[in-house]
């Protein structure tokens, strides 16, 4: 019998799952158990937008989150892949969708847009999400969706 064996902890292993239990909340437009992975005090960036792109996990991310389920109603996302590092889990995610309605002042065109993204998430020592940092190309966000 062959033992199989992991040059993964339990931890990473752990906080692997949660970002996909965090994409496959995302693909359900279920903004409750996206916030519920992490600590209250947690927090996000979406860095494309700078400094106002900063805010709570809860308050902030939500929002933002809540806009684009209901801008996009079929947004999805597939997570190309993920490692880790010390506290951190990187993933590299494609998000899809079609616009339906006025998005962060751009007018709806009915435009489908397919941008990679690069999600890392911090965790703490109970595997909850402290930190999410969020990268994506912007410009080419706002092209595909403007037909520019």
């Amino acid at each position: 019998m062959e033992t199989i064996k992991t040059t993964e902890s339990i931890a990473e292993l752990t906080r692997k799952g949660t970002c996909i239990e965090f994409f496959s909340a995302y693909q359900d437009l279920d903004t409750e158990r996206m916030i519920n992975l992490a600590t209250p005090e947690a927090t996000v960036w979406f860095q494309p937008l700078g400094e106002d792109g900063k805010g709570l996990f809860r308050e902030f991310g939500k929002a933002v989150w809540s806009l684009l389920m209901d801008c996009f109603p079929d947004i999805d996302n597939t997570v190309d892949s993920m490692y880790s590092e010390d506290d951190a889990v990187t993933c590299k995610v494609a998000i899809f969708g079609t616009q339906e309605k006025e998005f962060m002042g751009l007018p709806s065109k009915g435009l489908k847009f397919n941008s990679d993204h690069i999600f890392v998430f911090r965790f703490d020592e109970n595997d909850k999400i402290t930190d999410l940092s969020i990268n994506w190309n912007h410009e080419n966000f706002v092209t595909q969706l403007t037909g520019a």
